[in-house]
């Protein structure tokens, strides 16, 4: 639980080596930007013009960074994969193509499994962009275009364990691949087409057919239907409305228990009511191919809880609730 009694003397010293560590790595981000120039612009351009994929390769923790890259990149419209460079060496190179792009991460440029791969990549041909803290290293004389995060020291208590350099590595790559979308226009629909599972995705790519009920689930009764059978109907369904239609099956009103509870109030015989009498005609509809998120903006907007699906000749085939996106995560 938290406390708002100040820290005990050990806690503090916690509190400062964990303060100092935020601190050297926040620097270590901020000292990027400086070197932020034309080798920086010229590797968003060719990520951005890639025909192939990009292909990210590394070892230890400049591996693991090269992964969440991966990651970032693939999801905003870049194809990109990670090949760990001791497996290249033993047979992975085999997924690399002349038209990709290598981005090899290593902070000193010496990796000796990295700098056995520059060879080969040669011969088969991709571009190649060094992540490097020593440009002058042998990766760094190798690639196309070098991009510096050197940093001043490393966070830990011996400066050794790679902490501000690792995370300069991942701040830069992700200014690499957050210019690069910014330079292809990417639309918040062009990123829910690769989070179909997320949020967002749900919001953008699911359409009123996806969650609507449909065939024998739509309750429904016919207008010359009584009070009790549509009663029944509706609590079958058990979506709290039915749809009311003519003799031609074409949707004309419906039925909701907000209208049976204004009946009860105001008849003494409820079961005699005509239906065209006491529906709410003329009900909101929407189209099955319209996205589920503007479905419920309809609903809010007209503070309803339920939206009837109807085909051209205006005979209903779908209805959806609001129980049914908020299942699904439309907010």
């Amino acid at each position: 639980m938290y406390s708002n009694q100040p820290p005990l003397p050990a806690q503090k010293e916690l509190l400062k080596r964990a303060e100092r560590t935020l601190k050297l790595e926040a620097e270590a981000i901020i000292s990027l930007i400086p070197r932020l120039g034309e080798p920086f612009c010229e590797a968003v351009e060719m990520v951005r013009n890639l025909t192939g994929r990009l292909v990210i390769t590394g070892m230890g923790k400049s591996g693991a960074i090269g992964r969440k890259l991966v990651a970032t990149f693939a999801s905003t419209g870049t194809p990109a994969f990670f090949m760990h460079a001791a497996e290249g060496l033993h047979g992975d190179l085999g997924m690399i193509c002349p038209e990709d792009i290598v981005l090899a991460i290593s902070y000193s440029g010496e990796t000796e499994e990295v700098k056995s791969l520059l060879r080969p990549l040669r011969r088969i041909g991709p571009e190649l962009i060094a992540m490097t803290g020593n440009p002058q290293s042998i990766l760094g004389q190798s690639a196309r275009v070098v991009l510096d995060i050197s940093v001043d020291r490393e966070a830990g208590p011996l400066a050794l364990a790679p902490t501000a350099s690792s995370t300069a590595t991942l701040a830069l790559g992700d200014a690499l691949a957050m210019t690069v979308v910014d330079q292809r226009d990417f639309a918040p629909e062009d990123f829910a087409r690769f989070h179909p599972g997320g949020t967002l995705g749900k919001q953008l790519l699911l359409e009123v057919q996806d969650l609507m009920h449909s065939g024998d689930d739509i309750p429904l009764v016919e207008q010359s239907a009584t009070m009790k059978e549509a009663l029944f109907e509706m609590t079958e369904k058990r979506l709290g409305i039915t749809a009311i239609t003519n003799s031609k099956g074409k949707l004309i009103g419906c039925l909701t228990d907000g209208d049976l509870r204004r009946i009860l109030e105001t008849s003494e015989a409820f079961f005699n009511n005509r239906l065209t009498d006491v529906m709410t005609p003329d009900p909101l509809t929407i189209a099955r191919d319209r996205g589920a998120a503007e479905a419920l903006q309809l609903m809010e907007k007209n503070e309803i809880t339920v939206l009837f699906i109807v085909d051209q000749q205006h005979r209903p085939t779908g209805v959806l609730h609001m129980h049914d996106l908020f299942r699904e995560g439309i907010t």
